[in-house]
């Protein structure tokens, strides 16, 4: 039975993951899977349990799930896909939350339906071979905790193994392996007919009906608890797979070990029929301590990492803790309330087929009901007080005469009054919350610091970013706009702050789509974008899955910008995989642009190569660039055009004089071809060496999204030092990059500009900021004019010196006016140390075509 909970258990998190690739992760989507399949659970429980339970022949049943659910895996992995394009299109682009849960919903119904229910038969195939019979309400819990035990398995087994290390395709096929398995192993054990099950007590109309509702109740209440408590954990936890991994098993082992209790405690009570009140009080007190554990998660995990350390096997155990504190009591209570349950039903008269089958129905629409209408509603404190008054409310109206009751009533109703709302939101010293959101899969916070930072969190992380980098922010969206000679229509995946698209859109000649999976995302990044007069009818927001939008979609774009996605998190690694990578690459005009934006200071290198594989696989001629000189926030974006050519810097020049927008660009120092092309590090060469070896990205084996966490959990070094180590084993030609020019000149200075600009990045590796301009200037006056004599057009080298001067000036004028003449002889074409060497009394003011 534990090999049949292990494969049951890997179908669905190889079928989830699948169905979130075609179908998105919207929370309509997402639902709609779950719903699906329990609901194909409940099916088979239903339908053919109590044929099962009154056959004289349960093997030939047990054997026939087994091998149904083997036949229909396999066919599944033929079919899925040409199914997907048909769910895609029916969907449509950009759907209503209605019609999206329907059609996921019956379209994965239908398609998981004949192994779904086949797996809700199995249970009470076994139970029909392995229970004694004779015995009126015979317990199952053995043949429970057995079958959750191997669900334990099934979901540890997948996450640590055997989807990053043989993929999905081959995860199924153990799955399948163990199903035949299990088939002979029961043809080899069980004979082939048995006496007739006794029959069923008489229905007992009153009983069976009370059992029924408290099956559904329970089952409705323990799924509900646990999309509500992995929802307030995913603001302290890291969100990852390895996360929610443990936090299920966590859950299933749980409910194993109370199925596995019940019987010893059913055998010591001396009034069973009294039991299931005092299992249903232990269960809201249980789900009451753990609730409680909630509040103090971060206390915790602090004080477990403090203790546990910092390597990644450590940050498992602490995630670990965290999922015992929340899921560990209240999962035995659930466990043995379960198994005393479906024991009261059937000495009632009701089969454990319509037992389970109930229990799983009321299950399937938990996650709707609590998720999606209850948390954005009342909050997730609120909802998770009303589960634990639920197990209250389903016990009998005697037991509310003795303490084992009203005790935990009293201590909901004092933590409903008392205690602070469950929100994990790290306000700065002299900071502020300017606006907070409970969506249906994330919390959106806007915090601002006592400087007036404002910055973008979901779930407490604050990965999209703050009004502090927007200048960067804006360069991310100006850098691959410039690489094409005359874009019309630009589509950006991911909104965050809503500055890079915004920027963007002010370009009156561009129409821009934003594509954002939050909704809360899309109202905080009102807090960051300015209003620009004629910007906001060009630029169209879109609620949607990422990657759905570009399966589903039909229109072309010339520049496609996607945002630096962290790819630990929220299903991100499904936006790096090759298959993705292809889809935008039909969407783009025959010279479109595609620019992937990945967050270095967020990937270990070993990840990174992963990524960029699969990028190459797909734009065989590519390049890379950095978004700015950051050493301790890089960003790197891999770039290619779909007709693989090279660009023409004739077309940029063109390009760069023909924008309305001189100022905003200068202000980004992208004021002319050199300074936008100087961004670039690497080539397509540079890139294949830098990838060999490396595993490729797909739907199949989404490696990233299990290797990416492991520098969230455990970073083996520090952004500034990856980015130069990066940098070190890539390199650029201009013959790679551009068409042939015959300015030789020109070549070669853009080849010393991305020499000085390697060489300023090493040289800002030990720099320790200071307040004391005198401090700054030993530590970065001779590396920077290093970097100056090697190439006097690196502006950012040239602009801190020039402002380190102004500054220098007010206490030492024959400092500052050395500093100035040293500038000034490097770089005679600028005028600004000129100006202030004039200012100075030190030069005539600069006339002429040399003033600028």
């Amino acid at each position: 039975m534990m090999a049949s909970g292990f494969a049951a258990m890997g179908y669905e998190i190889v079928w989830t993951q699948q169905s979130s690739l075609w179908l998105g992760h919207e929370s309509a989507a997402v639902l709609a899977v779950v719903a699906a399949f329990f609901g194909g659970l409940a099916v088979g429980g239903l339908t053919l349990g109590s044929r099962i339970e009154a056959s004289s022949r349960p093997r030939r049943w047990y054997v026939g799930c087994e091998l149904v659910i083997a036949l229909w895996s396999l066919v599944l992995l033929f079919v899925a896909s040409p199914f997907s394009g048909w769910v895609l299109r029916m969907t449509g682009v950009q759907p209503s939350a209605g019609w999206q849960w329907a059609v996921a919903f019956c379209s994965t119904f239908l398609l998981f339906l004949p192994a779904t229910a086949a797996m809700g038969a199995t249970l009470p195939a076994m139970e029909r071979l392995t229970v004694p019979l004779g015995e009126a309400g015979r317990s199952i819990a053995a043949l429970y905790a057995s079958n959750t035990l191997g669900s334990v398995l099934g979901v540890l087994a997948p996450a640590l193994w055997l989807i990053p290390g043989i993929g999905l395709a081959w995860s199924t096929a153990i799955c399948i392996a163990l199903d035949l398995l299990c088939g002979a192993v029961a043809l080899a054990v069980f004979p082939e007919t048995m006496h007739r099950a006794p029959a069923l007590p008489p229905l007992d109309l009153a009983v069976a009906r009370r059992a029924v509702i408290r099956l559904a109740v329970t089952g409705f209440l323990g799924i509900g608890y646990e999309v509500l408590a992995v929802r307030v954990l995913s603001q302290v936890t890291e969100d990852t797979v390895y996360t929610f991994a443990m936090l299920l098993a966590v859950y299933l082992a749980g409910s194993a070990a109370g199925a596995a209790g019940y019987q010893r405690w059913l055998i010591r009570n001396r009034d069973p029929d009294r039991l299931g009140d005092r299992l249903l009080a232990a269960l809201a007190s249980a789900c009451l301590l753990g609730i409680a554990s909630l509040w103090a998660a971060a206390r915790i995990k602090a004080w477990a990492l403090g203790g546990f350390g910092t390597s990644f096997a450590a940050a498992l155990a602490t995630e670990a803790l965290l999922a015992v504190l929340a899921f560990g009591l209240p999962t035995i209570a659930m466990g043995a309330v379960f198994s005393h349950l479906s024991r009261s039903a059937s000495k009632a008269g009701v089969g454990f087929g319509r037992a389970i089958g109930v229990n799983t129905l009321a299950a399937a629409a938990a996650p709707a009901v609590c998720g999606v209408m209850a948390v954005p509603a009342l909050g997730p404190k609120a909802v998770l007080l009303l589960i634990a008054v639920g197990y209250l409310a389903a016990a009998t109206r005697h037991a509310w005469t003795t303490p084992a009751l009203w005790l935990p009533a009293i201590a909901t109703l004092a933590l409903a009054v008392f205690a602070p709302p469950l929100r994990f939101i790290d306000v700065p010293a002299g900071g502020r919350v300017v606006s907070y959101h409970d969506g249906v899969m994330a919390a959106v916070s806007v915090v601002e610091d006592a400087a007036g930072v404002t910055s973008l969190r979901i779930d407490n992380r604050q990965q999209e970013g703050s009004s502090a980098t927007q200048r960067v922010d804006r360069r991310l969206a100006w850098l691959p706009l410039l690489l094409h000679p005359a874009p019309r229509h630009a589509l950006f995946l991911g909104l965050g702050t809503g500055v890079t698209a915004s920027s963007a859109a002010e370009d009156p000649t561009l129409d821009v789509d934003v594509v954002e999976l939050l909704p809360e995302v899309i109202a905080a990044s009102t807090h960051f974008t300015r209003r620009v007069d004629g910007v906001q009818p060009r630029l169209h927001v879109l609620a949607a899955d990422a990657r759905r939008y570009v399966r589903a979609s039909e229109r072309r774009y010339d520049v496609i910008v996607a945002d630096n996605f962290h790819p630990a998190r929220s299903g991100s690694a499904a936006l790096y995989t090759v298959e993705h990578f292809e889809a935008v690459r039909r969407r783009l005009e025959p010279s479109g642009v595609f620019c992937q934006w990945l967050p270095v200071h967020q990937l270990d290198l070993g990840t990174l190569r992963s990524i960029v594989r699969s990028f190459v696989s797909v734009y065989p001629t590519s390049w890379a660039m950095i978004a700015s000189n950051s050493l301790d926030t890089p960003v790197l974006g891999l770039v290619a055009r779909r007709d693989q050519a090279r660009f023409d810097m004739t077309a940029l020049h063109d390009r760069l004089a023909r924008l309305a927008l001189p100022e905003q660009l200068a202000d980004l120092g992208l004021e002319d071809e050199l300074a936008v092309l100087g961004s670039v590090v690497a080539g397509g060469p540079a890139l294949s060496r830098f990838a060999a070896g490396a595993a490729t990205n797909t739907d199949d084996r989404p490696i990233v999204a299990y290797t990416a966490p492991r520098a969230t959990y455990s970073p083996d070094s520090t952004p500034r030092d990856r980015l130069i180590a990066l940098l070190r084993e890539l390199s650029i030609d201009t013959a790679e990059l551009v068409v042939p020019i015959a300015d030789a000149t020109w070549r070669d200075r853009l080849a010393a500009y991305w020499t000085a600009r390697n060489r300023f990045i090493e040289s800002g590796r030990d720099v320790r900021p200071s307040h004391r301009v005198t401090d700054m200037l030993a530590q970065v006056r001779e590396p920077l004019l290093s970097v100056l004599r090697i190439s006097p057009d690196f502006r950012p080298a040239y602009d801190p010196l020039l402002a380190m001067a102004l500054a220098l000036a007010r206490s030492d004028v024959s400092g500052a006016r050395t500093l100035l003449g040293e500038l000034k002889r490097l770089q005679p074409a600028r005028s600004e140390a000129i100006r202030l060497l004039a200012a100075l009394g030190a030069e005539p003011p600069a006339v002429g075509p040399a003033a600028r």
